[in-house]
């Protein structure tokens, strides 16, 4: 038997126990009719963006795929079998994205009437209703990675095939991460300045029109988003072993290619069962602490993480292969853990950074953002210096191979660690229900503590996606180095690389600069499209107000869907520049520069985009939960001029860590994963067309 018919099963395991939550969640008691009325307003809301999003973007996908076919004529290494990868990989990428977000909009009311009964009962629904996603995407993914193995793995381009699955999911993830990204901070930010700080009222006040836009934004981009931009890095980081395979059997790492193509995906069913087990290690008591709700949560993610280690020095050692590889796969596993940590420091209000932004609100709003800027930027060298010192362990002990599988083992617990990402928004979405519908104070307190634990996991979750995504990058720039035959195995046994490469070379300097330049341009698009959101929201709100009588007395109600219906149709307008430019700037310079040109234009990327997505995220967080430090109480709570100034640096860091910033990781990956995929390309115009 085939050992990939293990991972096969791991997948069918990991469908299992999503049935299993999907179940629990739905047994639970959806609530009152008026929770049930907001619900399914945020279902239709997310539904309808989400079936207009893939309507937009099933075209782009036909056409791409045609283009894959078409290259039969310029390489063999191209054609049908690249166009089937790349639409099976879009597709896998929507369906899980979207059974996601599915289950998020269905368990956000529940998780409000469980918060009724106890803080337990209301994390459990939540976390399992987030768990959805996550084993939906790893689930998802092995599949889909066995299927394609056990189809074509005899074929003699499979290395050049499997790459293009990997770019159908990174297509979807681009549209669903900026799309989805524009959508929710723009209805939240313009809900926000139009609320809280020129009405005065109340988050999540139902005479708000944007209120259900904004809770419609919370799924379709911090969970159908997250979990698309998390699902091609989970796949892509085994096409990126899988294609430096070549480079483990050049250098007796693995006796043959067979077990240097096994090694990474039975890992990644390894990690599939120890998410399993992590997910149902998750619950909490009675007591309504920060620290003892991210107990909980550290409970399933430390756990998964000791049992995908144990699982992957079994499968090392069973394979025969060296020793080397597992403390590659360790140091990634290790340094994935401790990069979250190291955002929790910087974002969570139970650490000093973040309480000091607090501080800074009493000054007024100027010294929130500067402060908070600061935070993000000093937030950048924990993460940089921990992915430095795993690219050395692992290339240390299994070389380039060894570096594409510390990012295996960073995104091997993806199952667990995307759980408790993923509920965040279904926590957050339950507390703004409550105030919707006029709950008890008790109630709100306990989705509160959900909601601020919510904020802390969505923002670790995301520095943990950007750190994969700088592994997984790395690691798709050197199988494409291997792939355009810049690099060779037997140059890296020798340690003899050619000058064509060399920091000295023209070509080579310019695609440095060009790369290092893209993040900042795509992070200045799409805050920018956050902005235009935002002040459509605003003036449609503040029109409402006007033209509706009775509706700042509560007599009357908000026409919702308008605000939903701008949203939509601004933000799938304005995902369009930002996401043909990281199509085609990749194509055109490899074409027009040469591939060693590209290759430093990859570089130059992944080193300026990990820096700025660091900083944008972190900042984001701390100046979120910085405001919700001041919300509980402190520096005059609620409605004070510390507030308002909090206020105004959350709204500035919406768009940073909710758009740009997590964007960012799907824009290095998918630029790294088009290049492998042209590979074949490329060494026809090795030179360039100028060079």
């Amino acid at each position: 038997m085939d050992l990939v018919w293990i991972c096969v099963i791991a997948g069918f395991i990991g469908a299992g126990a999503v049935a299993y939550f999907v179940r629990y969640v739905l047994r639970q008691d959806s609530g009152s009719d008026k929770i049930r009325e907001a619900s399914q307003a945020i279902q239709e809301g997310a539904r309808a963006f989400i079936g207009r999003e893939y309507r937009t973007l099933f075209i782009v996908v036909i056409v791409i795929a045609i283009i894959l076919g078409l290259l039969a004529f310029v390489t063999p290494a191209l054609g049908w079998k690249a166009s089937l990868a790349f639409i099976f990989g879009a597709l896998c990428s929507m369906g899980a994205g979207y059974a996601g977000m599915n289950m998020a909009v269905r368990s956000n009311g529940r998780t409000c009437a469980a918060a009724q009964k106890s803080l337990n009962q209301g994390l459990r629904v939540s976390f399992r209703g987030g768990a959805v996603m996550g084993l939906t995407v790893v689930s998802i993914g092995i599949l889909g990675l066995a299927t394609l193995y056990l189809a074509w793995h005899n074929d003699p381009n499979f290395l050049f095939i499997i790459p293009a699955y990997g770019t159908g999911a990174s297509l979807v993830a681009l549209f669903a991460r900026v799309g989805g990204g524009i959508f929710t901070k723009g209805a939240d930010a313009g809900s926000d300045l139009v609320g809280k700080v020129e009405a005065g009222i109340p988050e999540d006040d139902p005479r708000n029109a944007a209120v259900i836009a904004d809770f419609v934004g919370d799924n379709v981009g911090d969970v159908c988003g997250m979990g698309a931009d998390l699902f091609e890095s989970y796949i892509e980081t085994v096409i990126a072993t899988m294609a430096l395979s070549t480079v483990a059997t050049a250098l007796g790492i693995v006796s043959d290619i067979k077990i240097a193509l096994y090694v990474p995906m039975l890992i990644m069913a390894g990690g599939v069962i120890a998410s399993v087990i992590g997910s149902f290690l998750v619950r909490v008591g009675e007591k309504v602490e920060m620290g003892v709700l991210l107990g909980a949560l550290r409970r399933g993610t430390l756990t998964a993480t000791i049992l995908t280690a144990i699982f992957a020095f079994l499968v090392i050692h069973f394979l025969g292969a060296s020793l080397g590889i597992f403390w590659a796969v360790l140091a990634g596993l290790i340094a994935g853990a401790l990069m979250g940590e190291s955002t929790n420091y910087f974002t969570s209000y139970a650490y000093k950074p973040t309480r000091e932004i607090s501080q800074a609100s009493t000054t007024g709003g100027g010294a929130v953002i500067i402060r908070g800027f600061a935070n993000g930027m000093m937030s950048t060298w924990p993460p940089v210096v921990l992915i430095a010192i795993a690219i050395i362990i692992a290339f240390k002990f299994a070389s380039f191979y060894g570096v594409a599988l510390a990012a295996v083992g960073m995104l091997s617990t993806l199952g667990v660690t995307l759980a408790t990402d993923a509920y965040g928004p279904i926590a957050d979405n339950a507390g703004g229900i409550t105030t919707m519908v006029g709950l008890p104070p008790e109630v709100r307190e306990r989705t509160d503590a959900l909601d601020s634990l919510g904020n802390t996991t969505a923002a670790t979750g995301k520095g943990f996606a950007i750190g994969a995504a700088a592994m997984n990058s790395l690691g798709l720039i050197l199988a494409y180095a291997i792939a355009t035959r810049i690099v060779t195995p037997e140059m890296i046994t020798t340690g003899e690389f050619p000058s064509g490469l060399s920091l000295l070379n023209a070509p080579v300097i310019v695609g440095l600069i060009l790369g290092a330049l893209m993040p900042a341009i795509f992070c200045a698009m799409s805050m920018k499209s956050v902005g235009v959101t935002t002040a459509l929201i605003v003036d449609e709100v503040r029109r409402q107000w006007r033209e509706i009588k009775g509706l700042m007395e509560g007599t009357a109600k908000p026409e919702y869907g308008r605000c939903v219906d701008i949203c939509t149709r601004a933000a799938l307008k304005q995902m369009m520049l930002p996401s043909v430019m990281t199509i085609v700037m990749p194509v055109l310079v490899g074409i027009i520069l040469g591939k060693y040109a590209l290759a430093g234009f990859l570089i130059g990327a992944l080193a300026t985009g990990f820096i700025f997505a660091v900083t944008l995220n972190n900042a984001g967080g701390s100046w979120d939960n910085a405001k919700k430090w001041i919300e509980a109480g402190h520096f005059g709570g609620k409605g004070s001029e510390a507030h308002k100034a909090g206020v105004v640096g959350d709204t500035a860091g919406d768009p940073m860590k909710d758009t740009a910033g997590p964007s960012l990781n799907i824009m290095l990956k998918l630029m790294s994963v088009i290049s492998l995929l042209l590979a074949p390309v490329f060494v026809t115009f090795g030179g360039g067309l100028i060079g």
